[in-house]
């Protein structure tokens, strides 16, 4: 099933077809494989590991997922957008920085997501006007005509909280949380005043600021750290890195990519996908966490106190404790017996 960014470029395939393609942004369907029938080739690149498995091989297709695009020339770029205008800068920054003048791009998003802001961001580096409107989404043309330069050193964000210290965290953009600590992850970490021991899964990691809270106070633990996002990813590795601390990071949508069982897993895990609400990758976490477990070991979450998580808890562990809240969050865990 096509999103409704891309039932708007299927509109334009007069204009696609035959050129070379790559497809970037926040792509959520499989538009980009289907493209294959119509053009030479198709190239992906995703900043989002759950993408990379939707689109798998196919005729003059390929996809990548990496934080960032080394130079390959396209014919066309078919650019998504995201309602994270930081992420969305980065990204169009670096596609910018590698393309030549003439370059072609077509920004379709959401009316939602902020796309509108594509003429004023973009305007500074060539010609952009919006073709079509539909399905609520706005569909712009854009032809690049100035050179673009980027530093990624630039994007880097290096913050401290003094319930962190010494711990310096490095994000890049869109990465939760990128600019402080959020009052979440604050009441999540105040609740780890237990030594902690044995495998530790950081799911859904982020910069890395649980995973490394953790092995900074509890140097032995084995620390494994996950995302679905690349830019995440590669802020946690940095994290654990500058801080000179041990731990493993890797690509995984949940536990698509996990293997072992844990004495402990951990996470303040999203519940938005896009623009909306979405509880299916946390539904995903608790009904399968159990065989991630070892039996006595445990699974420790934050959330939004009106999120229905207490029953979905209850209903895979059988009871659940509250170790903390606020009027806006609390945590929850649960013990694998």
């Amino acid at each position: 099933m096509l999103s409704l960014e891309s039932e708007v470029l299927q509109r334009h395939l007069n204009f696609i077809q035959d050129k070379s393609v790559l497809v970037a942004g926040a792509v959520n369907d499989d538009f980009a494989q289907q493209l294959s029938a119509y053009t030479p080739s198709v190239r992906l690149w995703s900043c989002y590991f759950d993408d990379k498995q939707v689109a798998q091989s196919a005729v003059s297709f390929s996809a990548v997922f990496t934080q960032d695009l080394s130079a390959q020339p396209a014919d066309l770029i078919l650019y998504y957008w995201s309602k994270n205008k930081q992420e969305v800068q980065f990204q169009l920054m670096q596609l910018l920085a590698q393309s030549p003048q003439g370059q072609q791009i077509l920004i379709v998003g959401n009316n939602r997501s902020g796309v509108r802001s594509a003429e004023k961001m973009l305007a500074p580096y060539g010609e952009i006007a919006k073709i079509d409107s539909a399905r609520r989404c706005s569909l712009y043309h854009f032809c690049l005509t100035q050179q673009v330069s980027v530093d990624i050193a630039d994007y880097w964000h290096i913050y401290q909280h003094h319930k962190l210290t010494p711990l310096k965290i490095y994000s890049l953009p869109g990465v939760f949380s990128r600019q402080a600590l959020d009052q979440g992850t604050e009441l999540l970490l105040s609740t780890l005043t237990q030594p902690i021991q044995g495998k530790v899964l950081d799911l859904g990691c982020g910069a890395g600021v649980i995973g490394s809270y953790i092995q900074y106070h509890n140097p032995k633990v084995d620390l494994l750290m996950t995302d679905i996002h690349a830019m995440a990813l590669s802020s946690a590795q940095r994290t654990l890195a500058e801080n000179h601390l041990q731990g493993q990071v890797q690509a995984s949508n949940v536990f698509s990519h996990i293997e072992d069982k844990f004495n402990l897993i951990i996470s303040n895990p999203p519940f938005h996908d896009g623009i909306d609400t979405d509880y299916t990758a946390v539904e995903n976490l608790i009904r399968q966490a159990k065989q991630f477990l070892f039996t006595g070991g445990e699974l420790r979450l934050v959330a939004n106190s009106f999120l229905p998580y207490p029953d979905l808890l209850d209903q895979y562990f059988g009871q659940h404790k509250v170790l903390a809240k606020t009027g806006k969050f609390k945590v929850y865990s649960v013990i694998k017996h």
